[in-house]
């Protein structure tokens, strides 16, 4: 009696698909993708409490380029998908060192805006759950929407939700060393004065800020192939230059009235 010595057809990816003569839906064994949206937040969830495994020498170095060659970043997540099979990050450590950055920079707010210790945790609280967590899901759910729905050429393929939300992550970083970190030390003493010079130079800081954010953000849904259009999401920056031009003529200092905010909430 013969065997058969070829290996058994994966169930999780086999290319026939099979009858199960039901309504109801096949057995987690027999779908082509076994490892779901659930299964791979939960990893990615999971390895928040394990820093040992978090590797955050790669990740500062991915937040060097995206400041000096962001195409470079992208590229690594192109290489993901050939190894991993997915675009999106199963390494946390980039999502652990934004939420340091924005530790400090809620000092420096503290600083400068003169506010105590429970308006400092007021701050910190705002700006990791309100402005960064919350902020980014929605941000990073539309695009995926809208990618998905209206940029998608390949059916077969679609762009993932995690990856929607890594590119927010890398185009916020930029933005948040910028105007969180680098405008805090020219804040008193140069752009919050009702003069056209502080107008010029705290608006042009949000200008380059948005810019950067902006650019990285095409960047990452260009870098994917099932995807066409992509330039559509530059078209704003006429729009981002439009309204940068119109405050400087209205009067309208945007770096104060964001300071006057994050101030007004916590106080």
């Amino acid at each position: 009696m013969k065997y058969s010595t070829s290996p058994p057809i994966s169930r999780c990816n086999s290319p026939v698909p099979i009858e199960t003569g039901s309504n109801l839906p096949m057995p987690v064994t027999y779908r082509q993708d076994c490892m779901g949206a659930a299964t791979k937040c939960y990893k990615y969830l999971r390895k928040l409490l394990k820093f040992e495994q978090m590797d955050f020498e790669f990740a500062l170095w991915q937040m060097i380029f995206l400041f000096i060659s962001p195409q470079k970043v992208y590229r690594n997540f192109q290489s993901r998908k050939q190894t991993k099979s997915q675009f999106a990050r199963d390494d946390p450590a980039f999502l652990v060192l934004l939420m340091c950055c924005l530790c400090i920079s809620s000092i420096g707010f503290t600083i400068v805006l003169g506010l105590g210790f429970l308006q400092f945790v007021k701050l910190l609280f705002y700006m990791i759950f309100i402005d960064y967590l919350v902020a980014g899901l929605i941000v990073a759910t539309v695009f995926w929407i809208i990618t998905n729905r209206y940029l998608r050429i390949d059916k077969t393929q679609d762009v993932e939700w995690g990856y929607a939300f890594d590119i927010h992550l890398n185009a916020f970083f930029p933005p948040l060393v910028i105007l969180h970190i680098v405008q805090l030390f020219f804040y008193n003493g140069l752009i919050n004065y009702d003069t056209f010079s502080s107008r010029f130079v705290g608006n042009t800081i949000w200008l380059i800020a948005v810019s950067y954010y902006i650019y990285i953000t095409f960047l990452g849904y260009t870098s994917m192939e099932i995807l066409h259009k992509t330039h559509i999401i530059l078209s704003t920056l006429p729009i981002i230059l439009l309204i940068y031009i119109m405050t400087l003529c209205a009067g309208i200092n945007i770096s104060y009235l964001v300071m006057e905010f994050y101030h007004y909430r916590v106080v």
